[in-house]
């Protein structure tokens, strides 16, 4: 009988771990190996490197990461990078001192420079200043993949760092303060059709799932204090409101055909044929503009869209030169409207 990988995907219930052990989990070469927090605090050295050692680990998948989009970046500052920074460095450590075979570590195209020329590729890496919104975050992806660079150079491992583009699907955040901006989107539109629909049963379920704060979750609020708290949200029957201008450009993968991508990497490629970073994506962007536009399609919502440009737009563009990655033999399969639409489907069925 042959003998399975043992296979670690590190953070598996977040959007990109869960969506890795979906598609880890139909090869039958492989056994899962996961932790939770409540097990396993990857920011601490000596709990990790004891679960290693212990492990008999063959791969790991290493997906664990504190992630938000610009406001929580803008807020948490200290705890992007410090808890970025302690789990990379823990994990990549420990996997060397116990001899797993090969790493893929997940990064983000973030840590491109801010006026990187587009489309992004692999060795405008470091060539200029970052987005100073998502500066922490950034700098702990890019200690990451450096790691795993010196450590390949000077112990002969196999590491393998994938910079994957702006990622949504199941899984996702749907926290109005935290969330990246596709899901903060479909949220906001998914409550204003409701609104205009009247249906606040529906609404109340919505918020029991997901909580905005408010006290909005408890059942004796009135239907008046949800939409008043709906309203500093920029939810409303007759309007959505979204930060920035909706000027600037973003490249959206689905989180399942990222996962594929993953796996592909993992089975049939090493770090001496990828080099220090390979970027994974569509090849494609859209204005956020645009994207509000498909996002309301697709919820139904007839209202009006309006932009809060004292807000900030982020990077002016960031759409990633995927040729390496094509090259390799891989491409993505789930266009954009087709993805948004199998999300929206998904959460109104979660959101019941």
């Amino acid at each position: 009988m042959e003998n399975k990988k043992r296979t670690y995907v590190a953070g598996h219930t977040g959007l990109v771990g869960s969506a890795l052990w979906r598609r880890l989990s139909a090869d039958k070469g492989r056994e899962l190996v996961s932790t939770d927090l409540a097990s396993l605090d990857l920011r601490r050295q000596s709990d990790t490197e004891i679960f290693f050692e212990g492990g008999k680990i063959d791969q790991v998948f290493l997906a664990a990461a504190r992630v938000g989009g610009i406001l929580a970046n803008s807020t948490y500052k200290a705890e992007f990078i410090y808890d970025n920074l302690a789990i990379a460095m823990n994990v990549i450590h420990a996997a060397h001192k116990s001899g797993v075979k090969k790493l893929l570590n997940l990064g983000s195209s973030c840590i491109y420079p801010k006026l990187a020329p587009q489309p992004m590729t692999e060795d405008a890496l470091l060539t200029s200043a970052l987005e100073p919104t998502n500066e922490p975050y950034a700098i702990a992806k890019i200690a990451a993949l450096k790691l795993c660079r010196y450590y390949n150079e000077q112990y002969g491992t196999n590491y393998i760092s994938v910079m994957p583009t702006n990622l949504y699907g199941p899984g996702d955040n749907y926290n109005l303060e935290t969330a990246h901006v596709l899901p903060a989107m479909l949220r906001k539109f998914h409550l204003a059709k409701l609104l205009a629909d009247g249906n606040m049963p529906a609404i109340r379920k919505d918020l029991s799932r997901y909580p905005v704060g408010f006290g909005l979750d408890k059942k004796a609020c009135r239907d008046v204090d949800v939409k008043d708290a709906l309203a500093q949200l920029g939810v409303s029957a007759t309007a959505v409101k979204l930060w920035g201008t909706g000027a600037v450009y973003r490249e959206f993968l689905y989180v399942d055909d990222m996962a594929d991508a993953c796996a592909y990497l993992m089975d049939n490629c090493d770090y001496k044929g990828i080099g220090e970073v390979i970027n994974i994506g569509t090849g494609q962007d859209i204005q956020l503009k645009d994207l509000a536009e498909i996002i309301r399609r697709v919820t139904g919502f007839a209202g009006a869209i309006d932009y809060d440009s004292s807000k900030p737009d982020g990077t002016p563009k960031k759409l990633l030169n995927v040729s390496r990655m094509a090259s390799l033999g891989w491409k993505a399969k789930i266009g954009l409207e087709d993805g948004i639409k199998m999300e929206h489907d998904r959460y109104v069925e979660e959101t019941k």
